[in-house]
């Protein structure tokens, strides 16, 4: 079984992740979605959070990436950060999506060291802009970012605008692609579903 197809089991066994095409959820944007995902849930799942470090330290080592360190995106990509390092033997860090107004003021918490190749970790990407913010502070600070990696990617066309034109590439366990597909194998989502879904995704414009 390829990683995507473990990682897809794994979201909807545990139902990190609902396919619900003919009764959308209301994202906080507003916009009326085909599928909910929450990653978080699944800290709580010490089977599958296992598989899915595993599975980041796999895919980590077959795309040839060389980290120095584990960036986390708070709140949600830093126990994943937090794993993915323990698992790789380096040392992590996290990213604050707005400083501390008291102390020093930290933006990145960790040890900070210009010119470290960094490995930035979200748990979900959509539109990208949270991951490209996290970004832009570790380059302020004159660290190198490698790649994003995420936990499962929605695939929108805008997000893989955004890390297009800022040449890093956004990598992914499972795509929401990958998702449809094995919901298909597994005859929890008719064809015809999954092909509402894509179009769901194509037609959608952030604001």
């Amino acid at each position: 079984m390829s990683i995507a197809d473990r990682v897809a089991e794994a979201l909807l066994t545990e139902k990190a992740v609902f396919l619900r095409p003919e009764e959308p959820f209301t994202w906080a944007s507003g916009i009326k979605s085909p599928i909910y995902c929450d990653n978080r849930l699944l800290i709580s799942k010490p089977k599958a959070r296992k598989m899915i470090t595993l599975a980041f330290k796999e895919l980590i080592t077959s795309r040839g990436l060389k980290p120095d360190v584990i960036a986390g995106t708070a709140t949600a990509g830093i126990p994943w950060a937090a794993w993915i390092a323990e698992a790789l033997d380096l040392p992590m860090i996290y990213v604050r999506s707005g400083s501390k107004d008291h102390g020093r003021k930290n933006l990145i918490e960790g040890e900070v060291t210009p010119s470290a190749n960094v490995l930035l970790i979200e748990d979900l990407i959509s539109t990208g802009k949270s991951s490209l913010a996290a970004l832009e502070v570790l380059e302020a600070s004159q660290m190198k970012v490698l790649a994003v990696m995420s936990l499962f990617h929605y695939n929108f066309p805008q997000a893989h605008e955004i890390f297009k034109k800022r040449g890093v590439e956004a990598i992914s366990l499972c795509f929401l692609d990958d998702m449809l597909n094995w919901a298909k194998t597994q005859n929890s989502l008719s064809s015809a579903q999954a092909e509402e879904i894509l179009s769901w995704r194509q037609k959608t414009i952030f604001p």
